[in-house]
């Protein structure tokens, strides 16, 4: 049997460009390898969104086009919802019973998360609790890894504690899950920061073709190039961290010294760089139109993706209603 990987996306804005990079093309190369279980984390979505819930459909439904679309295959993968598996919900809470609150509040992302969303009441046990919920989303389908960065794994830590001390108090029934490190390279947003629907900086995979050319083609170059003749840096512009990422070894060398020289403006610069996305996200496109008209397509692989991951979960849940004394 194929060793399990369990992944998810939280309903909470669009994809872009930064999330096709860092996840899903990966998850695309994973469901060749391993039993895959990947889902839309709508319930996490109101830990943050609770007062405004109105987008989560329509974020869930943008979510799953995208899963499609980059070429996730229900075939290979089982492509679920978060809601329609009410296990999780339950291990959740009986989690909840045995997690010293101590663990909640000291994970990183609790006071940054906090800071960084100032402008929302977070003092809710939804948000300190939301690392025990991915805890029940990840071992409740006993999954051996999550693909993750490797500035995520102290994230993951807290899962592997919490089923380590499941496992003492009752029975072995967890493994303790497992970074799958990959390598995730940063996406640079239009503004030069992370590339985020928090910051509005972000190309999403539902922007048209003209939208993604005029995000790129207003992006800021290296400062110093104030005239076309000009000579610039680079590793200065975010134009050019994108070039690392899209572009061939040979146009990233030409760009480089085109830049450095003033052989090549900035204009001629992000020309390239539109070139080498639209390769990418033409095909994806296309997918995405097909779709978008054909709901029922999303709501099957909805429908029988959430009850075979049902089935999975209700498997560890008896085990841990055993384990734990309850009738």
């Amino acid at each position: 049997m194929k060793e399990r990987v369990l992944s998810g996306m939280q309903a909470s804005g669009m994809i872009h460009l930064g999330n096709l990079v860092g996840a899903l093309s990966n998850w695309v190369k994973l469901q060749d390898e391993y039993d895959c279980y990947y889902f839309v984390a709508d319930w996490h979505a109101l830990t943050t969104g609770y007062a405004d819930p109105s987008l989560i459909k329509e974020y869930t439904k943008d979510i799953l086009i995208n899963f499609l679309a980059a070429g996730l295959d229900p075939e290979k993968c089982t492509i679920f919802l978060q809601s329609r598996v009410l296990e999780h919900a339950e291990l959740h809470l009986l989690l909840s019973m045995i997690t010293p609150l101590g663990w909640l509040e000291r994970v990183p992302t609790y006071k940054e998360k906090q800071e960084e969303l100032r402008d929302k009441d977070l003092s809710t046990y939804g948000f300190l609790g939301y690392p025990l919920l991915q805890t029940a989303d990840i071992i409740i389908y006993r999954a051996k890894y999550v693909p993750v960065g490797i500035d995520q794994v102290p994230h993951l830590e807290i899962s592997r504690e919490i089923a380590r001390r499941f496992n003492y108090i009752y029975k072995e029934i967890f493994p303790e899950p497992e970074a799958l490190l990959t390598e995730f390279p940063k996406v640079v947003g239009v503004d030069g920061r992370k590339m985020s629907k928090s910051y509005g900086n972000a190309i999403f995979l539902s922007d048209n073709q003209e939208e993604v050319e005029r995000k790129i083609m207003t992006m800021v170059t290296d400062p110093a190039r104030v005239k076309r003749a000009d000579p610039g840096n680079p590793e200065r512009s975010p134009v050019y961290q994108l070039h690392k990422i899209f572009s061939s070894k040979k146009e990233l060398d030409e760009v480089a010294v085109g830049c450095a020289t003033a052989g090549i403006g900035c204009i001629d610069c992000k020309k390239i760089l539109l070139k080498n996305i639209f390769k990418i996200l033409e095909p994806i496109w296309k997918k995405r139109n097909e779709l978008i008209n054909k709901p029922e397509i999303l709501y099957d692989i909805v429908k029988k993706g959430s009850e075979r991951a049902k089935i999975t979960a209700e498997e560890t849940m008896q085990l841990v209603r055993e384990a734990m004394g309850l009738f």
